[in-house]
């Protein structure tokens, strides 16, 4: 008897971006129903609007928010119609208040589903800070507004694919705020974080390196204010005193050469771009986003809302795909992170 496949929620993300035409897509994907039931948490009538647009099917299971009550013997996609915006006022590509708003609600919604048991995990399409900011809500990304809606103590970004996988101690602030949030108790959790989520995919303990802030990791303190020495080091000594497989901090410029890398299951990052660059020159169709360190399981897509193409038809949802194989497999499904069975 094969066993239930779990139910992982996906987030519609910015209605005005490509969010609703990817969601349409995985919703049907051979790849992502083989390992779960895919349940969008968005608008209908505006999933609606979008499939004819584009040409594409669009599930006939759905219940408003109020009303959704999961059947577990749910065989195919579902909608949970959070019905936060009106379809026909969204402009396709647009930066909006309103799509910031709404983006919020639905991962307000999808949150509140997985705390209740109601999905076994989110895979999040993309949203716009933009959007996001004009709505005045008060995170700056799904990272830090999951985090909060969860109530986790602690939480980090993390990207990953089969090729390389990055974790990060700073996400969505300014460069020349990185120093002044950076500790060793922040680097130890990031690194703990990272451990924990790569040996429960990989089974084993993984192999972590932990990058410096600084050029040449600081250079024995001839570059920036011995970040290394002070934060840094003490951190990855601390990991290792824990039985931690962790090793740096290491010059940043040669952690992502392949000879290099091949050495290690993770990188610890110091800032956003400082592992995000790397991260999509190598993995940028296959790679996804995780959120460690939360009560639930959640996973994004690792691209933005590419308002450019919203609505034409010329999205590809690999990316969401490659999100709820993960999201299934760390819920306890039977996903590989290939989708194999």
């Amino acid at each position: 008897m094969q066993p239930e496949r779990p139910l992982i929620a996906m987030t519609m993300g910015d209605p005005a971006g490509i969010g609703p035409e990817i969601c349409l897509r995985a919703a049907f994907d051979p790849a992502a129903l083989r390992v779960c039931v895919p349940v969008i948490v968005g608008d209908a009538a505006l999933l609606e609007r979008v499939g004819r647009r584009c040409g594409l099917p669009v599930p006939h299971t759905r219940a408003p928010l109020d009303q959704w009550r999961p059947r577990r013997q749910l065989s195919e996609a579902a909608i949970v119609d959070v019905q936060a915006i009106d379809a026909e006022e969204v402009i396709p590509g647009e930066v909006d208040a309103r799509c910031g708003r709404a983006a919020a609600q639905y991962i307000e919604a999808a949150v509140g589903l997985a705390l209740h048991g109601e999905v076994d995990g989110l895979a999040t399409a993309p949203i716009h800070k933009q959007a996001l900011h004009l709505a005045e809500v008060p995170y700056p990304g799904h990272t830090e507004m999951v985090a909060a809606l969860t109530g986790a103590p602690r939480a980090c970004m993390m990207l990953a694919s089969e090729k390389i996988v990055c974790s990060f101690v700073t996400t969505h602030i300014g460069f020349a705020d990185v120093p002044t949030q950076l500790s060793t108790e922040r680097i130890l959790d990031v690194i703990e974080l990272t451990h924990d989520a790569l040996q429960r995919v990989l089974g084993k303990p993984p192999r972590i390196a932990v990058c410096g802030l600084n050029p040449h990791a600081g250079e024995n303190g001839l570059f920036g204010r011995r970040e290394e020495e002070r934060l840094i080091a003490p951190a990855v000594a601390q990991a290792v005193g824990r039985g931690i497989l962790a090793e740096g901090p290491f010059s940043p410029d040669a952690v992502f050469v392949p000879r290099f890398r091949e050495g290690f299951d993770g990188v610890v990052c110091m800032y956003h771009d400082q592992g995000h660059i790397p991260f999509k020159l190598v993995a940028f169709d296959i790679g996804i986003n995780l959120t460690l360190g939360l009560p639930i399981v959640r996973t994004s897509v690792d691209h933005g809302t590419a308002f450019d193409i919203a609505w034409t038809g010329k999205a590809d949802h690999g990316s969401l795909v490659q999100a709820l194989l993960w999201a299934a497999k760390l819920s306890g499904g039977r996903a590989t992170a290939q989708g194999q069975t």
